[in-house]
């Protein structure tokens, strides 16, 4: 078969068969009558041999050794392939990624283009102030596209970054609601924590909202992040958490201060008491936990509170009833 034919059946252009031909890797072994060369089916079969193997990424250095040496094996060839892949596949979805987000920007020309990729660049640098900087910025000068800002939010270590970061995610809007809340349900407990404390920045309906739903969820950290949000929006929703962080003893001081914001409705107090007293449980309770609650309840009004200060001035433990009477003076003086 000339190469033509070759060319047009295989698929394979006359130009790369030439090609083929100046590198040795298949030659026309054949002649015909009128003294052309001519591929055998030996040969046409090698071209689709070479074919297969480039179809795998194998450089043409790489397709000769493969047929022509016999100690040459495809395992280790392959697995670097594979790597080699896998690396190529990871910088065209993070260049994808690059370009869906400064997409979601709409940018106005070449200038917005530029300062945006420098925010990026800067929001993934190893230097935490240029990551301040560029999250502190990206309300200021160019927007960031709040995707970035999500996940930088979601694996942000240093404090004073993710206080920025948080920040600016208040400020850009609605759209980075479906990420965070997709935070709240992450295998990392760390990132679970990152999600919840971002939008328990975010004062609007929607924030609220998840941080409801947060209240149930399985992470005991993400509970009380959520119910000390909760408590400081006047959402009565958060009380049974915030009693519970008063007797676990984590941010106890905290939940007292909701609880207590959350005690000036009346309609609340009472409730807020009844749950309060409801723990004091003398001798199964330690007397560590009721001196927190002791102390939460010195700011919820009415007489279910006074009755159980009153009750906890006699109290086995000095400390806590020393604490207890003092309230009541307090109370009484008022």
């Amino acid at each position: 078969m000339l190469i033509g034919d070759v060319a047009r059946r295989s698929g394979v252009s006359a130009r790369m068969l030439r090609h083929y031909d100046s590198l040795g890797l298949v030659r026309p072994t054949g002649r015909t009558d009128a003294g052309y060369r001519e591929y055998s089916s030996e040969d046409i079969r090698r071209i689709f041999q070479i074919e297969s193997l480039r179809s795998l990424g194998l450089s043409l250095r790489e397709v000769r050794r493969a047929l022509d040496d016999p100690d040459f094996t495809p395992s280790e060839l392959v697995d670097d392939l594979i790597r080699q892949t896998r690396e190529r596949i990871a910088a065209e979805t993070e260049l994808l990624t690059r370009l869906r987000r400064i997409d979601a920007v709409e940018p106005a020309g070449w200038e917005d283009v530029l300062q945006i990729v420098a925010l990026l660049q800067a929001l993934g640098s190893k230097s935490a102030d240029k990551r301040q900087r560029a999250a502190l910025s990206s309300v200021e000068e160019a927007p960031i596209p709040v995707e970035a800002l999500v996940e930088a939010a979601l694996s942000e270590a240093d404090p004073n970054v993710a206080g920025a970061l948080r920040w600016a995610l208040a400020q850009s809007g609605d759209d980075g609601f479906a990420l965070l809340a997709e935070g709240l349900g992450s295998p990392v407990a760390e990132v679970r924590k990152r999600a919840v404390q971002s939008i328990a920045e975010i004062p609007n309906g929607e924030a609220t909202t998840l941080l409801r739903d947060a209240l149930t969820n399985p992470d005991i950290v993400v509970r009380r992040y959520a119910a000390l949000a909760l408590g400081a929006r006047g959402v009565a929703d958060a009380i049974p958490t915030l009693v519970d962080i008063v007797v676990e003893g984590t941010n106890d001081v905290d939940a007292a201060d909701a609880l207590s914001a959350l005690a000036s409705r009346p309609t609340l107090a009472d409730q807020i008491a009844t749950r309060l007293v409801a723990r004091l449980a003398h001798g199964t309770v330690e007397s560590s936990v009721r001196r927190r609650l002791t102390q939460a309840l010195a700011d919820i009004p009415g007489t279910t509170a006074s009755r159980a200060l009153a009750d906890l001035s006699h109290d086995e433990d000095r400390a806590v009833a020393l604490t207890a009477t003092y309230i009541l003076g307090i109370r009484d003086a008022r």
